[in-house]
C-alpha cells in the first residue's frame, strides 16, 4: 500500500507540474487502462532486460555522433511546439497556430487525448529510469530531478510524436513513410537520451495506437479532422 500512495503522490506531483494547455477530445478516465493490455516491463534479470541493457549501452555510443546527439537533445524538449515543428519537416508543411489553425488544433488537441493515456502505466509500474538504475547523468543532467519522479514506462515522448505521426499521416498520406521515419527515431533519441529503456519505446508505439483508436470514436474529432485535411489541401494548391 505504502508504494502506492507514494507512486500516486508523486504522478500528482508531475502532473502539477506539466498540466496540459490543450482539451483533450477524450477524457483521460474514459480511455483504455493499457495497463490491461500490455505487458509489464521487463524483470530485473531476464533476457529481456538484459536487451535493455546493451541497447543502453548502444545509446552511449550513438552520443559520440554530434549529429545524432543533437537530434536526441531536440527531441529531448517536453514542448508541444517544439514536437510540431520537428515533425512539420516530414509532413511537408509548417503548423502553427498562426499558419494552419485547423491543423494546429487538430493534433494538438489529438495528440493530448493520445498521450493521456501514459499516465496509469506510469504510475502503476513506476519503473526506473536508465540514468537512474546506472546512477549516471542523462544528456540533460537538469531534467534528471524532475524525470525521476515520474515512471519510465512507458515513453511519454515517444507517445507524443508516434501520436503526431498517426494523426499527420492522416492529413498527408503521401508523406507517410518520412512522417513515421521521424517518428521512430525520436522514439531512438529517447534511448540515446539514458532516459528510457528500449522497451519502454517499443511499448510506447502500440500504446499510442491504442489511443489514436480511441480518438475515432469521437465525433468531435472527426469533425476537426475534416477540417485539418481541407486546410491541408488548400495549403497545398489541391
Amino acid at each position: 500500500m505504502k508504494r502506492i500512495i507514494t507512486a500516486a503522490a508523486i504522478l500528482c506531483c508531475t502532473l502539477a507540474l506539466h498540466a496540459q494547455k490543450y482539451k483533450p477530445y477524450i477524457p483521460e478516465e474514459d480511455l483504455p487502462n493499457v495497463v490491461n493490455c500490455i505487458p509489464a516491463p521487463p524483470a530485473d534479470p531476464s533476457s529481456e532486460f538484459d536487451r535493455d541493457i546493451v541497447r543502453y549501452m548502444w545509446g552511449k555510443q550513438q552520443r559520440k555522433d554530434p549529429e545524432r546527439l543533437r537530434m536526441a537533445v531536440r527531441d529531448a524538449v517536453w514542448s508541444m511546439d517544439t514536437t510540431l515543428v520537428i515533425m512539420s519537416e516530414p509532413f511537408g508543411l509548417n503548423v502553427s497556430k498562426e499558419e494552419t489553425p485547423q491543423i494546429y488544433e487538430l493534433l494538438t488537441r489529438g495528440i493530448t487525448t493520445i498521450e493521456d493515456i501514459r499516465f496509469r502505466p506510469k504510475a502503476h509500474y513506476f519503473r526506473t529510469r536508465p540514468f537512474a538504475y546506472f546512477g549516471e547523468p542523462s544528456i540533460l543532467p537538469e531534467d534528471d530531478q524532475w524525470l525521476a519522479t515520474e515512471g519510465s514506462y512507458p515513453s511519454g515522448h515517444t507517445i507524443r510524436a508516434w501520436a503526431c505521426a498517426l494523426l499527420m499521416a492522416e492529413i498527408n498520406p503521401d508523406a507517410a513513410e518520412a512522417i513515421f521515419a521521424r517518428a521512430w527515431a525520436y522514439g531512438e533519441s529517447r534511448v540515446i537520451s539514458g532516459c528510457h529503456w528500449q522497451s519502454d519505446v517499443d511499448a510506447s508505439r502500440p500504446v499510442a495506437s491504442i489511443g489514436y483508436a480511441a480518438l475515432q470514436t469521437s465525433d468531435e474529432f472527426r469533425a476537426q479532422m475534416k477540417k485539418a485535411q481541407k486546410e491541408f489541401r488548400k495549403l497545398r494548391g489541391k
